[in-house]
């Protein structure tokens, strides 16, 4: 079964952006009828902090790492530190092969206590997935503080931004019929 696969750049449990990323593949899981899977920092274990490369990650997190790279599209997020991603979140694709990532569809999505970290997604993430030459949607997700209950509720006016990102990622899993030339 093909997967779509969400990484969150964030070790804490329970975690807004966990929240976040778990709705999105959700989302589209539903909406593709494709298998789904999240998993954050936590699940990668103590050999991802040392690792030079994807040879020295134990086997439970070469196993996450390999079906990120297997699957038909990821949602990744992140919190927002300083204005950037997580320097973990980053330092999984610094060990990816740059091609690994080419052609994939991402939704990119991240957390942070206000607004004034909004442009993550522009300035830090949709680059960074640039280089990977991965297919990044053209809606990604922001979510401040007080869109993302306690209980991990989302708010409607994020609902509604991630339903646009969800059927761009959608669709581009989805074939497309051509049309009968009339």
């Amino acid at each position: 079964m093909t997967e779509i696969i969400g990484f969150v750049g964030s070790h804490s449990q329970p975690s807004r952006t966990r929240a976040l990323v778990t709705a999105a593949v959700k989302g589209a899981a539903r909406q593709t009828g494709s298998g789904h899977a999240v998993f954050d920092l936590g699940d990668l274990g103590a050999s991802f902090r040392q690792a030079d490369s994807l040879f020295d990650l134990s086997s439970d997190a070469r196993t996450h790492v390999d079906r990120l790279l297997a699957a038909r599209a990821i949602v990744v997020g992140s919190p927002v530190y300083k204005g950037s991603y997580t320097g973990l979140f980053k330092h999984l694709f610094d060990l990816i092969d740059p091609e690994a990532l080419r052609g994939k569809p991402v939704l990119l999505t991240a957390t942070g206590g206000g607004d004034r970290h909004a442009l993550v997604i522009e300035h830090q993430l949709r680059p960074l997935f640039g280089f990977f030459e991965a297919a990044s949607v053209p809606t990604g997700v922001y979510a401040g503080a007080a869109d993302i209950g306690s209980d991990g509720q989302l708010s409607g006016p994020l609902r509604a931004r991630l339903d646009t990102a969800v059927a761009q990622l959608s669709a581009a899993l989805t074939p497309r019929k051509l049309e009968a030339a009339a």
